[in-house]
């Protein structure tokens, strides 16, 4: 996994987990991806220097708006992605792990056709 890819999935995972949990922590995400935690700190540790998260003494992790950026742009594209292969006839599990490889490598451009051509076919319009 790219570093960069890497750093992608963390933040995206921060992103879902904050949805479903009152705060998250790094035994969170740890659980989450099957990682070990010391794996965990080390990403988080990058993050912070990155500014794309904070950590307050308690453990808690926060996206900042740079991070938050990140992981839903990152987030969009899996939904968006994931959805568009159920539809050509993907499982659900296989469309999931596809869509998590695609969204760290497609294009701005290209994503941008694949979301308006979705948003087309959704209206009828083309």
């Amino acid at each position: 996994m790219r570093s960069n890819e890497s750093a992608e999935n963390y933040l995206e995972t921060i992103l879902i987990l904050s949805k479903k949990l009152p705060v998250v922590r790094s035994v969170d995400i740890a659980n989450e991806l099957g990682f070990k935690k010391p794996s965990v700190s080390i990403a988080m540790k990058n993050l912070r220097e990155k500014n794309q998260i904070t950590v307050t003494d308690a453990g808690f992790i926060y996206l900042t708006d740079e991070g938050r950026r990140i992981a839903e742009m990152i987030y969009e594209r899996h939904e968006l992605l994931s959805e568009c292969l159920v539809k050509l006839g993907v499982s659900p599990e296989v469309a999931a792990e596809d869509a998590c490889r695609i969204e760290h490598v497609i294009s701005p451009e290209s994503f941008a056709a694949i979301k308006a051509h979705a948003a087309s076919v959704a209206t009828g319009s083309k």
